[in-house]
């Protein structure tokens, strides 16, 4: 017993203060859960906001302790977490033979060099259902190397509502911009040729029930969830208040952008891109 009460001694006296216990600290976490931020974003935007002060510190596998731990369940903080589950899960894939869509050309498909993100201009395109008896939806496309999401109401999930849509975001962006496309095995992207034909922008389909293979847009729509859950009917939602939550999600900083925000590098790269289509030699704009 001795050597027991010894031993929890020690143990107490090893650990370390309690983070969460300095109130600055506490205040500015709660404050980013507020907005949706993730432990992760927290823990990365933390360092760049506060380098000089070790108080101002946080680890993303700490705050999801603290946020699940018994003190915290009476505010229910998971509610401020992208999915607030009671355990974090492993995603996994099912294998299906999916739906049959017109002149389908597969991802495996798509060239290589998309894969890494390193060349601007390649989307990934999706739905976000709103609750019946509506049939509102909203389509989301999503630029893989900036992060940028743009977003339309569309009247229902018909494949014309959606390549109207699809025109209406794609036409309004320069064509050195905008190079492919890549959609789930869903329906409403039956008429995709309509837009492939229209702007010159072809359209690749991932493997059925492998979301991953755009988990760009995946994680964006998941963005638009946390202010539109899921039984949220899109009726009384305006255009302008679409786009408002678009932007608040276009200027949150990613930690795969190195806390940049997606409408950082989106400006940056597509500046890029135009200065090259003005003078191709030089990639320098010519200037009056």
């Amino acid at each position: 017993m001795t050597a027991q009460r010894k031993a929890e001694t020690r143990a107490r006296r090893s650990r370390k203060p309690l983070r969460m216990a300095y109130d600055p600290l506490l205040s500015w976490v709660m404050d980013a859960l507020r907005k949706g931020w993730t432990p992760e974003r927290i823990e990365g935007r933390l360092k760049v906001q506060f380098p000089d002060d070790p108080r101002m510190r946080a680890g993303h596998e700490c705050l999801y302790q603290w946020i699940y731990a018994k003190p915290q369940q009476t505010l229910d903080l998971r509610q401020y977490l992208p999915r607030g589950k009671r355990r974090r899960t492993r995603a996994k894939g099912r294998r299906s033979k999916g739906p049959r869509i017109p002149m389908r050309v597969p991802i495996a498909d798509r060239p290589k060099r998309v894969d890494s993100r390193h060349e601007f201009g390649h989307f990934e395109s999706d739905t976000v259902i709103g609750t019946a008896p509506s049939k509102r939806c909203i389509d989301t496309q999503v630029e893989r190397k900036s992060r940028k999401l743009f977003a339309r109401f569309i009247p229902d999930k018909s494949a014309l509502a959606t390549a109207r849509a699809e025109y209406d975001i794609y036409s309004r962006i320069p064509a050195p911009a905008r190079i492919d496309r890549t959609w789930d095995n869903g329906t409403e992207s039956s008429c995709h040729l309509l837009v492939d034909e229209a702007l010159g922008m072809p359209a690749y389909y991932a493997d059925p029930y492998s979301s991953y293979q755009r988990g760009t847009n995946e994680n964006r729509n998941g963005r638009i969830r946390r202010y539109l859950p899921k039984r949220t009917s899109f009726d009384d939602l305006s255009y302008e208040d679409l786009q408002a939550i678009v932007q608040e999600i276009n200027d949150t900083p990613l930690k795969v952008l190195g806390w940049e925000t997606p409408n950082e590098v989106w400006y940056r790269e597509l500046g890029r891109v135009l200065l090259r289509q003005d003078h191709p030699k030089t990639g320098v704009a010519l200037t009056n």
